[in-house]
């Protein structure tokens, strides 16, 4: 099903669209096609997504805050304004070394 959860046409800006929980991670699609997604997360400091794999290249783009990106075994620090992709098949990790916002695109292509 195509949908897009943000109103399209209708302006926002990313980090004051998701709030911060306590020891958690929230995440809100944006866009969410057949052919990719883009969602918003934001970490609470010392939250993390385990080593994993995607079937597709990912691209995350900090918006807030500071966090640690393993790729491969190589960690990557990352603030606000920093980018990084996450290629297909091989694995990686997120660690929020403090409270983060980020923006997560995927191309399913």
């Amino acid at each position: 099903m195509e949908k897009n959860i943000f109103n399209p046409g209708t302006k926002f800006r990313f980090p004051e669209s998701v709030e911060y929980s306590t020891d958690g991670i929230v995440s809100k699609r944006v866009i969410d096609l057949p052919v990719g997604t883009v969602t918003l997360f934001a970490f609470d400091k010392g939250q993390r997504l385990s080593t994993h794999s995607a079937p597709f290249d990912a691209m995350a783009q900090v918006i807030e805050g500071e966090a640690e990106i393993v790729i491969d075994n190589i960690p990557n620090q990352l603030g606000t304004g920093d980018t990084i992709v996450m290629p297909a098949g091989i694995p990686h990790a997120v660690n929020a070394t403090e409270r983060f916002k980020m923006i997560l695109t995927m191309i399913k292509g």
